[in-house]
């Protein structure tokens, strides 16, 4: 489509141009190519001319900017944008080989998508989340986190000990906290600095000063009975075995945690 417009003023010009184009001042990108210019008389000589596109809105731009990097990381995708819950922008990408774009544990989707969301909000003056998604990893992940979330509760309780996670992005710590808000028993927190940042299942009385119940399951310590999670009695024979269950990194006096892969990356203006 032509997108240059001529009259006899830079006006006239615009105005034909936003016309046929259907667009308005507001959602078009108008530059000036040749201003009106008169003879000696008077006589208009050179008529006006201006070139009219529809301007790339903040999406627009951001899936450009996705296209691109597709390209130079030499993946085949497809972006589809699609409106989410309470007005957030949804970016879902539709490949023919999906461990690329997702990676181990989504670590390049959530790469991917903190990058998207920077371009996203270039000039913004308040953060508007952007979700990059692939084959519904998403919706996947959060099922996995809150069904992890629940069982873990329900450990901490029977257990009495604070279960810890490894550390996750702000959009997963905030999965288990919205789990666990009304699950009777226990209480959870964000604890470390970013980006190590994790959560931590606090059952009701749970005593901080109890350091024999704590266990490092990633060195498969138990502090109560020496390396591998076992008691021997003094002659060194296998006295008994520790709970085998997978755990994850515990905090110096805390109690048990389980393990749980997750992203180390990060989001803009998360506190959870």
């Amino acid at each position: 489509m032509n997108n240059e417009f001529t009259g006899k003023t830079i006006e006239e010009a615009v105005n034909e141009g936003l016309k046929t184009l259907g667009l308005t001042e507001e959602n078009a990108e108008i530059t000036v190519l040749e201003e009106p210019q008169k003879g000696f008389l008077g006589f208009l000589t050179k008529h006006a001319k201006v070139s009219i596109t529809k301007k790339k809105t903040d999406i627009d731009k951001t899936v450009e900017f996705l296209e691109g990097l597709f390209n130079v990381l030499n993946i085949t995708a497809t972006t589809e944008v699609t409106c989410g819950e309470e007005g957030k922008a949804v970016i879902n990408l539709i490949t023919t080989d999906s461990s690329q774009v997702i990676g181990y544990r989504g670590e390049v989707l959530d790469s991917i998508q903190c990058l998207a969301g920077a371009v996203y909000n270039s000039g913004k003056e308040n953060y508007t989340r952007l979700v990059v998604n692939c084959e519904g990893y998403r919706e996947k992940r959060e099922d996995t986190l809150k069904n992890l979330a629940l069982k873990l509760a329900a450990k901490a309780v029977k257990t009495g000990r604070k279960v810890v996670l490894e550390p996750m992005t702000p959009f997963e710590r905030r999965i288990i906290h919205s789990t666990l808000v009304d699950f009777e028993g226990v209480k959870t927190a964000s604890e470390g600095k970013e980006p190590n940042r994790y959560i931590a299942i606090i059952p009701d009385g749970y005593d901080p000063s109890r350091r024999n119940d704590r266990f490092n399951a990633k060195r498969g310590d138990d502090r109560r009975g020496g390396k591998g999670g076992r008691n021997f009695d003094r002659k060194g024979g296998n006295r008994r075995n520790s709970n085998s269950a997978p755990r994850a990194k515990s905090s110096s006096g805390f109690g048990g945690a389980v393990f749980l892969g997750n992203s180390y990356k990060t989001e803009n203006n998360e506190n959870n």
